[in-house]
């Protein structure tokens, strides 16, 4: 390992993308959102007519990935593929739940273990997605997984879709939800589940700024002082 890793695993809704991406800027390091990789190759198959279930077009698809990570001036997250910009079009429901079926898929894992290593750089990651502690980065120095209850986790799911002006069902949501979670827990290649050394947090009463400072403190332990 190249740079030292914090992971941040969890569940849909869980809150580990917006915590993870604030203990990144809080410690200048670099930001992993796995899941976003996952979503951009179901959007892309989608947008090339590539059948969900075709898993060496899929494959092919998440080799062949043309995206840019980036954030506009008020540090909003921006992802371009084939430099068009999708940011908003790879969070709607549909994309997640493309995302959650192609990553059972062993040959499209496969394809983006390299592409996710690459983020490993100095002065430092946070990895945000499902198999970061237990698969992706087995030797990070701090493991989260982050939880909360589903009723909050579909809330908070609403409230992010709302806020992006795209249509939500909180009743729908939560089915999907439920759904998303049996098929990540019981996908035989890389379940969704804590890393047996993983600090668990359940953020269902704390806020995202109670989170990062709980990660920030136990990030502290071993963080050189500065």
């Amino acid at each position: 390992m190249t740079a030292p890793v914090i992971t941040i695993d969890g569940p849909s809704g869980s809150g580990k993308g917006t915590v993870a991406r604030q203990v990144a800027e809080r410690l200048g390091w670099h930001l992993l959102d796995s899941g976003a990789l996952y979503r951009l190759v179901a959007y892309a198959a989608q947008k090339k007519g590539v059948e969900a279930t075709d898993e060496a077009a899929n494959a092919q698809i998440a080799r062949d990935l043309d995206v840019c990570f980036g954030a506009d001036a008020q540090g909003h997250e921006q992802i371009w593929l084939e430099g068009r910009e999708v940011s908003v079009a790879i969070r709607t429901e549909q994309a997640g739940e493309g995302a959650s079926r192609v990553a059972v898929m062993p040959a499209v894992r496969a394809a983006l273990v390299g592409r996710q290593h690459a983020f490993a750089r100095p002065p430092g990651l946070v990895a945000d997605g499902r198999d970061m502690g237990t698969v992706i980065f087995p030797a990070a120095r701090l493991k989260i997984f982050l939880t909360a209850s589903p009723e909050e986790r579909a809330r908070r799911r609403y409230n992010q879709l709302k806020d992006k002006g795209l249509s939500a069902n909180l009743a729908a949501l939560s089915l999907e939800i439920a759904e998303r979670d049996r098929r990540d827990a019981s996908r035989p290649i890389a379940p969704l589940k804590p890393a047996d050394d993983a600090r668990i947090i359940d953020s269902t009463s704390m806020s995202a700024e109670a989170v990062v400072a709980s990660v920030l403190e136990l990030a502290a332990e071993w963080l050189p002082a500065k």
